[in-house]
């Protein structure tokens, strides 16, 4: 069975962690990438696995809206033909694997993949020189491997991070064309959350309202870091941190 949400429960360190989750999750739709996992990771440790997927999914749409507004004039379409097909099935497994998965095996699930999403942002951060072909068959896998993840663990975007710096994109046409990649998949992820999860509720929503302030003071700061902070340190802290809580995720009751 899988946890009941209620916001009067959650404690004052479970507000201030998710709180600094909301103000992280807008931060990196500013523009910051390589962020997500600590974000899941700060959630799921507040308010369980699967249920931390459903208070998530509205703040990431907001975070979209405003993301694809911004940076639309980079974004790149034909990454997105490439991508979509390939999300959308990696979200439909993930949605009858997901389904009926107790919440100790959604947990153990959702940690490998943290780990696994460290290891993609460690590897692709010191394999930039390596140019992988843009073909069909590297897009269906990172493409299928992010729409399984985000789904379970609204994890996709080491992944995508994975496909783009393997393309050597540039760091506009990265942030504009994922924007959309997590827009139309997140609205697409929606009514799975809803109605056959179950995860997105009254009680979720009361959280959103109260999360959200954080998440546009994230957006803001987002956009300045993307012009005047270098990501190189900030993101080995950020991986450093993001495996820890994943062991937190794995082990604890």
């Amino acid at each position: 069975m899988w946890e009941v949400l209620s916001v009067k429960g959650i404690s004052f360190n479970g507000w201030l962690l998710a709180i600094a989750a909301s103000f992280l999750l807008g931060v990196a739709k500013g523009g910051i990438k390589g962020i997500g996992a600590i974000i899941t990771t700060l959630l799921a440790i507040v308010f369980g696995s699967k249920a931390s997927t459903g208070v998530l999914m509205p703040l990431l749409i907001v975070g979209d809206v405003f993301a694809v507004l911004y940076y639309n004039r980079h974004a790149e379409w034909a990454y997105l033909k490439k991508l979509m097909p390939w999300m959308i099935a990696g979200v439909l497994i993930g949605v009858w694997f997901g389904k009926d998965l107790p919440e100790s095996q959604f947990k153990q699930g959702m940690a490998i993949i943290i780990f696994l999403s460290v290891l993609l942002m460690w590897v692709a951060d010191r394999r930039k020189t390596y140019q992988i072909p843009d073909n069909k068959i590297f897009a269906s896998i990172m493409g299928s491997l992010a729409g399984f993840a985000t789904m379970v663990g609204n994890l996709a975007g080491p992944f995508s991070e994975v496909y783009f710096l393997a393309l050597r994109t540039p760091k506009e046409v990265f942030i504009g064309t994922s924007a959309w990649l997590f827009f139309l998949t997140n609205i697409f992820k929606l009514p799975f959350h809803i109605w056959t999860w179950k995860t997105i509720n009254i009680e979720s929503l009361k959280i959103d309202l109260i999360l959200l302030p954080a998440l546009l003071i994230g957006l803001v700061t987002g956009i300045v870091m993307v012009k005047v902070v270098k990501q190189t340190h900030f993101r080995l802290l950020i991986m450093i941190l993001t495996g820890l809580g994943a062991i937190f995720i794995f082990f604890r009751n």
